[in-house]
């Protein structure tokens, strides 16, 4: 039974992204052929309506698929015409359908920074692109130690992603771990937190620092899988049966609004702890989480 809904869910997800790239693509095209920048932004608000129909499609085949009891606490007074920085914890890629399904209709749509190998998936690689999804390429120290000349590299196309969102209410998602938990990689790190991987914060900082005047608060999402994280195709057979949400908003402190996340050591320690206490609440939520569900 489980294999069957997974392929059933399975189709009703490729029908539903197939149907609505057709769409989308057609408007990715004529979003090529614009010569002029402002020209090309009138055609965003069509973009991200198409984006919001393809999530609302997910979250059709979701309920005929799966038989999940979903816990979700929001605040009352997120706006979709405001800006946003969303943080989350990550654990599966079905933290991505979690958070689309949540935070639909609730905030601005939600744009990842996601890696820059992903342009290249197929299909949602172009999406992506049409969407003005921030492609980031990070280098590691030994690779800037050998070519010096891409140093900051990373910070511009950060600054430059950020530039495009200025025109329309956005909610910039970033999970500041970088990389999905698992029990190899919270052995290798061995971090200060029980359930989560320590937190990056120069791509938050960077966007921050960027549009610190827009952004109007931290949309704070914690993910709890009370049966343990799936895989997304457990996801797809139906095997999560339980799916805790908690959303908070938690302002971002003036005095980190504007500065050299880069070059000044002062204002990037203050970041930091600032971070670090974000993620120090989140672990501390998830402990709740999980001793209330036992």
């Amino acid at each position: 039974m489980a294999l069957l809904t997974g392929v059933i869910a399975s189709l009703l997800l490729a029908l539903n992204t197939l149907f609505w790239c057709v769409f989308l693509f057609s408007l990715t095209l004529l979003k090529l052929l614009i010569p002029v920048a402002r020209w090309r932004q009138q055609l965003n608000p069509a973009l991200v309506w198409i984006a919001r129909a393809w999530i609302y499609g997910n979250a059709a085949w979701m309920h005929l698929t799966q038989r999940m009891n979903w816990d979700v606490q929001l605040p009352d007074n997120l706006d979709q015409n405001s800006w946003y920085f969303v943080i989350c914890n990550h654990q599966s890629w079905v933290d991505i359908m979690v958070l689309q399904h949540t935070l639909n209709g609730q905030v601005p749509f939600l744009k990842f920074f996601l890696k820059q190998e992903l342009i290249k998936v197929p299909v949602m690689g172009a999406v992506w692109w049409a969407l003005d999804f921030p492609f980031m390429k990070r280098y590691s120290r030994a690779y800037l130690e050998k070519h010096p000349e891409k140093r900051g590299q990373d910070i511009e196309t950060t600054r430059q992603a950020c530039e495009k969102f200025r025109h329309m209410p956005t909610s910039v998602m970033n999970f500041l771990e970088g990389t999905r938990l698992s029990a190899a990689k919270y052995e290798h790190q061995q971090p200060p937190y029980r359930h989560l991987l320590k937190p990056k914060a120069g791509g938050m900082a960077f966007a921050i620092n960027a549009m610190g005047s827009q952004f109007r608060s931290v949309v704070d999402v914690t993910i709890y899988y009370p049966d343990g994280a799936p895989t997304y195709w457990e996801f797809l057979q139906g095997k999560m049966s339980r799916c805790v949400v908690r959303v908070e908003e938690k302002p971002i402190p003036e005095a980190l609004r504007q500065g050299d996340y880069e070059g000044d050591a002062a204002y990037r320690l203050q970041f930091q702890q600032w971070v670090q206490q974000l993620w120090q609440d989140k672990d501390q939520q998830l402990i709740q989480l999980a001793a209330a569900q036992h």
